[in-house]
């Protein structure tokens, strides 16, 4: 599953003062359901973005009870959805690998914690069981461009139909701390899952996400 926020706001490379993650790095923050790696994509003074890639393990999500339910659908607990997409573990990585930006933390640059930025970010790919119009229901409100392309189930099996699968791109200007406290309360709701709510891994908590990124 992949997150990329790309600004044109200049100096494009203000972006990572913002994440507290140096573009010169790739960054690798362990989870209790895998990796989520941070790295750049593009770095430039014109444009710059940060991609957010969650390598989630099936095997650890059923060792430690946090997928799918076992039992009777044992199979389901080792073959599902959720290495592949956008749910509540991308609001936990989110919030163990930029924290701070979400709590409006950025010692080098505080002024640029509430200045509107030019953002747009890309989620590969995201689910959404209400379809484009419950995606443009909770984020057009809050300011967005909304884009959405719907997936097949198979190629290879037209007849199966659509997924309920997106990669959505979503455009606005505001600051990148509201951008990023809104994909995690909301993507959860997309997914019909249950947000796992864990604190930050850089300082702040959940509850101060959900009430600073819907404000």
């Amino acid at each position: 599953m992949l997150l990329t926020i790309t600004t044109t706001h200049q100096p494009a490379t203000d972006l990572g003062h913002l994440l507290r993650k140096h573009p010169d790095r790739a960054q690798t923050v362990e989870l209790a359901f895998g990796k989520a790696h941070v790295f750049y994509p593009e770095a430039t003074g014109e444009r710059c973005g940060a991609a957010l890639l969650l390598d989630v393990d099936p095997v650890g999500l059923v060792r430690n009870r946090r997928g799918p339910a076992g039992e009777s659908r044992t199979l389901e607990q080792y073959v599902n959805d959720r290495p592949y997409v956008g749910s509540s573990f991308l609001s936990v990585a989110l919030a163990e690998a930029y924290g701070s930006a979400m709590a409006g933390k950025c010692p080098a640059h505080p002024e640029l914690v509430d200045h509107s930025l030019p953002l747009e970010a890309s989620i590969s790919v995201l689910p959404c069981r209400g379809g484009e119009m419950l995606l443009r229901r909770l984020f057009e409100p809050l300011g967005y461009e909304v884009g959405a392309t719907r997936h097949e189930l198979d190629a290879r099996f037209p007849d199966w139909g659509a997924s309920p699968y997106y990669t959505v791109t979503l455009r606005a200007t505001l600051p990148l701390r509201q951008l990023l406290n809104h994909l995690y309360v909301l993507i959860p709701v997309l997914d019909n899952d249950k947000p796992l709510l864990s604190g930050y891994g850089e300082g702040g908590s959940a509850k101060d996400s959900i009430n600073t990124g819907l404000s």
